[in-house]
Formats: C-alpha cells, sequence, structure tokens
C-alpha cells in the first residue's frame, strides 16, 4: 500500500545512503571519521530548512534539534546514528531503486554472482508489489541507520508543515560513531533533554524492542619472542602461533555468532593483526545476563592464562572493556515508553512484537544512563553486508508509528 510519505522516504535514503560516513574503530578522534561530518552538516542545513529550531552540532559531533511542541507534553526524542559499519565496504555506494517489486531473484550489476530473493530471504516474499531499495552489489547499503534517519527527518517535516496536529515537544538526535560503540558522549543525556527517547534502529513492522546484549569488548596483547627463522630453533616465540592456539581453545561449536541464535549469548574474533613478534586479537563478548557475559570473560582469561604457562618467554595481556548493558535492566522498572509505542503500533495497525535484541543500539547506552531509550523499526534487513536492502513502504509504517506515538502521548 502506497502512503503520502512513501516519495520523500525514498528520495531521502537513497540521497544519504550515497554519503560515505564510515565509522572507524582504529581512530581515537571524536567522531572517528571526519566524513561523517559530512551527513551531519548536511542534516543540519535540511533541518534549518524546513524550520527546526535549537539546531545544533556538538563538539562531540551530535546533531540536536528541536520540533517546538502544540501542547504541553512529555519531551519525545528520537534518535538514530549517521555512521555505517566499517563490517564492509561503504564507499562509493550506488543505490538502486527496484520499484513494485515482482517477487523475482534481484541482480546486481557491481556483483553478477550476488543473488537476493525470498529463497534466500523469506521475508523478500513478503514485501511482493512494494519498492525496495538495495546497493550495487559492491558495498554495503547503510539503511543501517539512514533509514532511520529519513524517518525521523520526514516524521519531523511532517509535524512542522502540519500544525493542526496535536503533540508536545519533540527533539532529534543524530549521533556518529553508534556502528564502534562510542555514539553516546556522556554528555548528551543533558544535551538531549527528554523525558524518554527512541532509537529508529530496527527491522520487521511491529518490532518495539527493549531488550538487547549486554556487551564487552576483549583485546589480547601476545607478545613474543622474535628471531631469524634460519637460527630459531629453541630461540624463537611466534606471536601468531600463540594467537591461533587461543582462538583455537575456545569453543568452537556452541558458542560463535554462527552456532548461536535466540538468547544464547557469544564470543566473536572480529580481528587479528601482527607479526611473530607482536600479534592483536580483538574480539566480542556478547550475553543477555550480566552472570553470562562475566562467565564469558572468565573463560577467556583462562584461556589465556593456559596458553601463557605453555610459554613462559611470552606475555599474554587480555583486557576486558565493558561496553553497554541489557537495557531491559532499567527499562522493565518503568515499561511507560514501551507501552507507549506498542500502543501507537496499533494506532497505524500494525501488531507489537517484542523480541531481545541480538545487538545493541545507541538506547542501550542511553537508558542506562538515564534516558529510557527503547528501540522501534525502521524495516532494514540484511545489515553490514552486500545483500542490504529494506521496503521504502516498510520506512513509511515506522513514520506513521512515530507519528500515532507523539500524538498519543500528547494526549495522555
Amino acid at each position: 500500500m502506497r502512503t503520502d510519505f512513501d516519495a520523500t522516504l525514498q528520495e531521502r535514503l537513497m540521497r544519504y545512503a550515497a554519503i560515505d560516513s564510515q565509522s572507524d574503530e582504529a581512530s581515537d578522534t571524536q567522531p572517528s571519521t571526519a566524513i561523517q561530518l559530512d551527513m551531519s552538516n548536511m542534516l543540519v542545513d535540511e533541518l534549518k530548512g524546513m524550520g527546526a529550531q535549537e539546531v545544533t552540532l556538538t563538539d562531540y559531533g551530535v546533531v540536536l534539534a528541536t520540533v517546538p511542541g502544540t501542547k504541553n507534553g512529555p519531551t519525545i526524542g528520537f534518535c538514530s546514528h549517521v555512521d555505517t559499519a566499517p563490517a564492509f565496504c561503504a564507499t562509493d555506494v550506488k543505490p538502486r531503486v527496484h520499484s513494485e517489486y515482482d517477487g523475482t531473484p534481484i541482480r546486481f550489476p557491481d556483483a553478477p554472482n550476488l543473488e537476493l530473493s525470498p529463497a534466500i530471504v523469506p521475508y523478500l516474499s513478503e514485501k511482493i508489489g512494494c519498492d525496495i531499495i538495495t546497493a550495487s552489489g559492491a558495498t554495503l547499503l547503510g539503511a543501517d541507520d539512514k533509514a532511520g534517519i529519513a524517518i525521523i527527518m520526514t516524521l519531523a517535516e511532517h509535524l512542522l508543515k502540519t500544525p493542526g496536529l496535536t503533540h508536545g515537544p519533540v527533539r532529534l538526535a543524530f549521533t556518529p560513531d553508534e556502528e564502534i560503540g562510542r555514539g553516546v558522549d556522556p554528555r548528551l543525556p543533558a544535551d538531549f533533554a527528554v523525558d524518554f527517547a527512541y532509537t529508529l534502529d530496527g527491522s520487521k513492522p511491529g518490532e518495539i524492542e527493549y531488550e538487547s546484549f549486554s556487551a564487552d569488548g576483549a583485546e589480547i596483547i601476545i607478545k613474543g619472542v622474535s628471531f631469524h627463522p634460519g637460527w630459531a630453533k629453541g630461540r624463537l616465540v611466534n606471536a601468531l602461533h600463540l594467537a591461533a592456539k587461543i582462538i583455537e581453545m575456545l569453543p568452537q561449536a556452541t558458542m560463535t555468532p554462527e552456532t548461536t541464535e535466540g538468547r544464547d549469548g557469544f564470543w566473536h574474533v572480529y580481528e587479528m593483526t601482527g607479526t611473530a613478534a607482536e600479534a592483536r586479537i580483538k574480539l566480542i563478548l556478547r550475553d543477555f545476563e550480566l552472570d553470562g557475559l562475566e562467565a564469558k570473560g572468565a573463560m577467556l582469561r583462562q584461556v589465556c592464562d593456559a596458553i601463557a604457562a605453555t610459554e613462559p618467554r611470552a606475555a599474554i595481556d587480555c583486557t576486558i572493556t565493558p561496553q553497554y548493558r541489557n537495557m531491559r535492566y532499567w527499562l522493565e522498572k518503568d515499561m511507560t515508553p514501551v507501552d507507549l509505542a506498542c500502543a501507537a503500533c496499533v494506532d497505524a495497525g500494525l501488531e507489537p512484537v517484542s523480541r531481545a535484541i541480538r545487538g545493541g543500539t545507541d538506547g542501550s547506552r542511553l537508558t542506562e544512563m538515564g534516558v529510557p531509550c527503547p528501540n522501534i523499526f525502521t524495516g532494514q534487513q540484511e545489515i553490514h553486508g552486500p545483500l542490504e536492502w529494506i521496503a521504502v513502504q516498510d520506512m513509511a509504517l515506522a513514520t506513521k508509528v512515530c507519528l500515532a506515538l507523539v500524538e498519543r502521548a500528547a494526549r495522555s
């Protein structure tokens, strides 16, 4: 079903997706990449052009803005992130529209062997007749989370241009570096200044998520003993070999992302670099419960200690750093924002569904820092890779839910 929002959402996402705004975990700047500011500055100009107030780009890289309320009520925030994932190429994204999708396999001009079809992604069969947006096969699309930005911007524009609507104050926040876990600066909760908020960073229509993984990051540094390989017997301690042994000792069949689902946690090696002299392993640890997360950290340290004991000439250091915590721990104490979003789904003709996110959002950190912030769907699918896609009509449904939400909050 076509809506009044479709054309605007499609145009916005196509335009936003073409902008390279990938974050970089290796950078120590804030934001981690200057190219994210290209997107942020464009949003500042658009917000000012549509008449939003208090439009600001903070010195920590967050775009903030206000849509004034037409009556008193709670101040509600909507948040999405400008960066795209470092997991796959995001340079020279070429968004493509497959209008009135007919159910046949979608091919990609820049990757002839790549195919997106209902046989691979069953949900695609439910989108026949919809307008599907993909990239060209060589890059991700970036609907994670530029779809969220497009939805929020379309909502803001609609509220500003439709003065007869009844709603309280609405605040917008577009953050950098969410994909590398640095999206929520400690100053953001005070600057956002909302009673509660929502991230627009979810998947299928109707999904209202209030539970996420708890997450830690881990880094293992292995220092070996470098020596010329021709005379290395009894003297060389190869750091790369020790790194491989650490990975091999971790449970492979039951606790990796590719072997887990539902409420299972996991450990995941996402980068290994180095030389025979020094190697570095980066991992993420995920679990829905803190005791499970702590057990995975303890397991990792035990493995490192065991490998270190086999080679006392090596130095193995394992550092575990907290990243975010399950937002359920705080939201379950007051489910008002969740209940409001679920009721808005019903208002928009959708059945609300709540599932635990096998990941996290800026809302996880905001909630932990005192800003209740569940997550609302956008329609994004197959994220972080070349098969990423989204239906424009799913984005339109998310926009309708957000509109119903601010109107319902003003009546409550």
